[in-house]
């Protein structure tokens, strides 16, 4: 397969635009690092909520998506669908809260909440180890999705799609800071989920697929399509859908989906004009992220049983690229291979946006951590702003060629993810008590991040190495041990240390509650989460049944959002 002139038009502009976007608010963007990280605090919900759903559409998302199908259907979604219930806890627990504490990055929370040397310690090692080596891990698996696109689209070595799509996206990314970035997503947005759904469109089309109708009953796709697990399987029941809805949302930290927000969703709440606009933002990014976005991938993902049934045809397909990346989550960028000229282009853009789009904001984002809560705080805090600036600068060169590498020892996007869940299972709930529990202090977080790490590396080196120290585990086990040691140890840390000083936790409390009580309004709040998930919900699987034909169950689940959307719009005083 080769691109055509139009094709190469199409990216060319792209990446034309991309970098006049970044000169053209590169000046204002680098006066100072506030400027650079968080765009003066004067961003719009819409703006922001766009640019969260766009970094969450990395190039190696409609990948992820594919291969889970392939492997689980339809219903295997659920190990990230559950994170829904994550996202509603932010947009009507805790939005406001974060908006109000008026903080550059999320990790200078900790000295703004905890007081002593232990809440500064914490701050400068998560800047390192979120900033730099997690935020690292994230990029390179991204980086490898590049690496597969790169070489089934264009034929590129290893080598070439690294230099290549690197470059570009550092460009921008150093020009033009957080608003550059949020600017850029809102093209990419557009032209992905254009690209995503055109594509779709078209590969229903093919010969071999036949239109919606055929695909669906095709003997590799009828057993795929249920939106729930087969409850008779209870290693899968349990892995993909017990397990994430019942603990996984809730006690575990992965990126985009902290519990009690966090990272680079922190950040876009951070930057927002007020309030309400963060609030908005991160309740457009769900519903987006969860309900509008997915069909098109999953729909790929099932037609790619029938061209490509098992991984033996993806091999023949692709002789040339190392066995190594034959896996499931090849099976996206193999079916794009079938799109004319000019649809190729544009979906080829997509997916390069999509890269652009996440590895510019995780650049962003890590080197926000790098200087401002590591450089500026210990390093050399009479640091002048443009110097700052120079130093996130530097950083992200060197986030990026790090990752560049180690995308080149990891195989497949599911591995990945199930790697980062493991890091971060049993801590989410102590980033949901830590607002209104007075007790936690430093010591238990960094109890947390310690144990889940060691516990994750334990489970990693055993599955991927002969030295067994235990016998085999599913991940869902894997997943359930680590919550329940990394739990016992964080809460038995916390009641044998004492809390932070209470001159902390009253300015803490006075900052960001004020006169009103912690659990103002916690009844309605809770009514609107309810809300909110079931209404989301109804729309994703709404348009899954309106998509497999069955109309009447399809309006019925319509009924039930519209529903939840006017609960929520009822109790609207009290939320915001």
């Amino acid at each position: 397969m080769s691109l055509e002139t139009i094709d190469f038009i199409i990216l060319i502009s792209f990446f034309i635009l991309s970098l006049a976007i970044g000169i053209i608010v590169s000046k204002k963007s680098s006066s100072d690092s506030s400027s650079f990280y968080l765009s003066g605090r004067n961003m719009p919900w819409w703006l922001l909520g766009v640019s969260m759903v766009a970094t969450t559409f990395a190039a190696d998302t409609p990948n992820l998506v594919a291969g889970i199908v392939r492997s689980d259907g339809v219903a295997g979604n659920w190990v990230w669908w559950a994170f829904l219930l994550t996202g509603m806890l932010t947009v009507f627990f805790y939005a406001r809260l974060w908006r109000r504490s008026g903080i550059t990055t999320d990790l200078e929370f900790y000295e703004l909440r905890y007081s002593g040397k232990s809440a500064a310690f914490l701050r400068g090692f998560r800047a390192i180890y979120l900033g730099v080596v997690f935020n690292i891990i994230i990029m390179a698996t991204v980086c490898l999705a590049a690496i597969k696109i790169g070489h089934v689209m264009f034929g590129f070595t290893v080598a070439q799609t690294l230099i290549v799509s690197s470059i570009v996206t550092l460009a921008y990314s150093l020009l033009g800071g957080l608003k550059g970035v949020l600017i850029t997503d809102f093209v990419q947005f557009i032209i992905a989920m254009v690209g995503s759904i055109w594509a779709t469109w078209y590969i229903l089309d093919l010969p071999e697929i036949n239109g919606m109708a055929q695909l669906i009953t095709h003997p590799n796709v009828s057993d795929k399509l249920n939106l729930f697990p087969d409850f008779s399987n209870t290693d899968l029941m349990m892995g993909i859908f017990i397990i994430p809805i019942a603990v996984q949302w809730w006690s575990t930290w992965y990126p985009g989906a902290e519990p009690g927000g966090g990272g680079y969703i922190a950040q876009r709440m951070l930057a927002a004009k007020d309030e309400k606009n963060a609030t908005y933002a991160v309740l457009f990014f769900n519903l987006a992220h969860y309900a509008l976005r997915p069909w098109p991938w999953i729909i790929i993902g099932l037609a790619s049983l029938i061209i490509f049934p098992n991984l033996e045809s993806l091999a023949t397909a692709f002789p040339d690229l190392d066995a190594s990346f034959i896996k499931d989550d090849l099976s996206y960028p193999a079916m794009l291979t079938y799109l004319p000229a000019g649809l190729l282009g544009l979906v080829v853009t997509s997916l390069v946006a999509a890269f652009m789009s996440t590895i510019s904001t995780h650049l962003n984002w890590g080197s926000s951590y790098v200087v401002n809560d590591f450089y500026a705080r210990f390093v050399k805090p009479e640091a002048t702003e443009k110097e700052k600036v120079v130093i996130g600068r530097i950083s992200m060169v060197v986030m990026m060629i790090i990752a560049g590498f180690l995308s080149l020892v990891l195989e497949e996007a599911k591995v990945a993810f199930d790697l980062i869940i493991q890091i971060g299972a049993g801590s989410g709930l102590l980033f949901i008590l830590r607002w209104f529990w007075y007790r936690i202090n430093p010591w238990s977080e960094i109890t947390a991040m310690v144990s889940s790490f060691i516990m994750a590396i334990l489970f990693f080196v055993n599955a991927k190495t002969d030295f067994a120290l235990f016998d085999e585990l599913a991940t869902w086990e894997m997943i359930c041990i680590n919550v329940l040691i990394t739990s016992i140890a964080w809460l038995s840390v916390t009641f044998m240390t004492s809390p932070s000083a209470s001159t902390t936790l009253e300015k803490f409390d006075q900052l960001i509650y004020g006169t009103e009580s912690k659990f103002h309004n916690f009844q309605y709040k809770t009514v609107a989460f309810l809300l909110g998930t079931a209404g989301i919900y109804s729309l994703l699987f709404a348009t899954g049944k309106l998509l497999y034909g069955e109309l009447g169950i399809g309006l019925g689940l319509l009924v039930i959002t519209v529903a939840c959307a006017l609960g929520i719009f009822g109790i609207r005083k009290r939320l915001f």
